[in-house]
């Protein structure tokens, strides 16, 4: 079994290292391990049965339902909106177009539950508005893609519905009331960063609006915040499930974009659904293929194994709770959110089980941990993105960033070390 590790490794790594795409890399490598280690004869069918296995699950079908919610949110108006709203809540407070960056891709990467789709839509209005008003072009840009991955945490979230299906089926209900208050946890630190250094910096404060003007502006973001309040009060109340809330927000976010807003024609749905169906493809492409490596992890008892050997390396469950962050933080830095998520979770969440912790804890620590990785080189996305949008380079950034990396690390370890802050809330709503 050593034999199928190596070469699975291995062979993934010079896969990466080719610019192969990530999907197609994990199941090469799944291929070529089952061919060189197990009967080559059914190599191939096995793969293709674990892949098809791997999404022959009903969760599942909310993610392409979000996806396209997301989709039209985007397109929608909404990200303005929030952003105006972001301004009558923080938009007075010294450095305060940095704290409207933050709140409103909070409140964008909640509804639309992409960290991408909130760099771009979030950073394509604050990014030049902040260069405008003077503030340091870097720091805009590390401020925006940070805050953005707060909505992988607070709910609807794809990556936390991956997470259930990895775990074996952790509740999808309990993960999205989770993931609240460590998302808000991270954008208060993020904050605090924002706020120490626009203040030494001296950046400009942002004017107070009126009571008039922020009454207007706050019931047009309403709507738009809404959609938290349906999908997540209507899963907690039983009225529908995860997926079917899926539903229900494609059909509150065409309706908000099309007819409360107007900003949607009908002419634009064929672009939105052609993206919204790419999209998906990707995602479900990555769950085939992480599916089949995790089984032939399994089949070589690498979880089993690493299991004993962390908890033979020391009995004390802070470090080897620090090991498994460490691990995830390096592996976050070169693959996507979803493969890590499905190939690490066997792995880890047996160790993190025998030392006590919960499937609902390891989960929301996992995803925090991930985050980290989407804005840190040499493959984050986000941080790409953000950097085509604020127009600078990761060389430029790195510097910037460590503060923000910094507060991201601080929140992973009360997260981690502090169970109450993932469980308080789904416990006391009876999840």
């Amino acid at each position: 079994m050593e034999t199928a590790v190596v070469i699975l490794f291995i062979s993934f790594l010079i896969l990466l290292a080719l610019n192969v795409p990530i999907s197609i890399g994990i199941g090469l490598s799944t291929l070529l391990t089952m061919l060189v280690t197990i009967d080559p004869g059914p190599a191939v069918t096995t793969v293709a049965q674990r892949m098809a296995g791997g999404l022959d699950s009903f969760a599942l079908l909310a993610i392409p339902f979000f996806i396209l919610s997301g989709q039209l949110m985007g397109r929608g108006g909404i990200a303005r909106r929030l952003i105006d709203f972001a301004k009558v809540l923080v938009g007075a407070l010294p450095g305060g177009l940095a704290f409207v960056d933050i709140v409103a891709c909070m409140c964008f990467g909640a509804i639309s539950g992409s960290a991408v789709a909130a760099t771009s839509a979030i950073g394509g209005f604050m990014i030049p508005m902040m260069n405008r008003d003077g503030y340091d072009r870097e720091f805009n840009t590390a401020v925006t893609v940070t805050s953005a991955t707060t909505g992988l945490l607070i709910p609807p979230s794809n990556i936390l519905i991956v997470y259930s299906l990895a775990s074996g089926g952790v509740s999808i209900a309990a993960l999205f009331i989770a993931g609240y208050l460590p998302g808000i946890l991270v954008g208060l630190l993020l904050m605090g960063v924002a706020g120490i250094t626009a203040t030494a910096r001296k950046y400009p404060v942002g004017a107070r609006a009126g009571l008039r003007e922020g009454l207007r502006k706050t019931l047009s973001a309403l709507p738009s915040l809404f959609l938290i309040v349906l999908v997540i009060g209507g899963i907690i109340a039983g009225i529908f499930t995860a997926t079917e809330a899926g539903a229900v927000a494609v059909l509150y976010s065409l309706l908000l974009s099309m007819v409360f807003y107007r900003e949607v024609k009908l002419r634009d749905l064929r672009g939105i659904l052609l993206k919204s169906v790419e999209t998906t493809a990707i995602v479900m492409l990555l769950i085939a293929t992480s599916t089949g490596m995790s089984w032939i992890l399994s089949y070589a008892n690498i979880p089993q194994n690493l299991s004993a050997a962390l908890i033979s390396l020391t009995d004390s469950p802070v470090v080897i709770l620090m090991i498994i962050n460490f691990v995830l933080l390096a592996v976050g830095t070169f693959m996507d959110m979803t493969p890590a998520v499905l190939i690490f979770t066997p792995i880890f969440l047996p160790v993190a089980v025998t030392l006590g912790m919960t499937p609902l804890h390891f989960g929301i620590m996992m995803v925090l941990n991930l985050c980290i990785g989407l804005c840190t080189p040499p493959v984050g996305s986000v941080l790409f993105v953000g950097c085509a949008i604020g127009k600078t380079t990761i060389s430029r950034m790195i510097r910037v960033l460590l503060p923000f990396y910094a507060a991201m690390l601080v929140s992973l370890l009360l997260v981690t070390y502090i169970p109450e802050i993932s469980e308080w809330l789904p416990r006391a709503l009876g999840f």
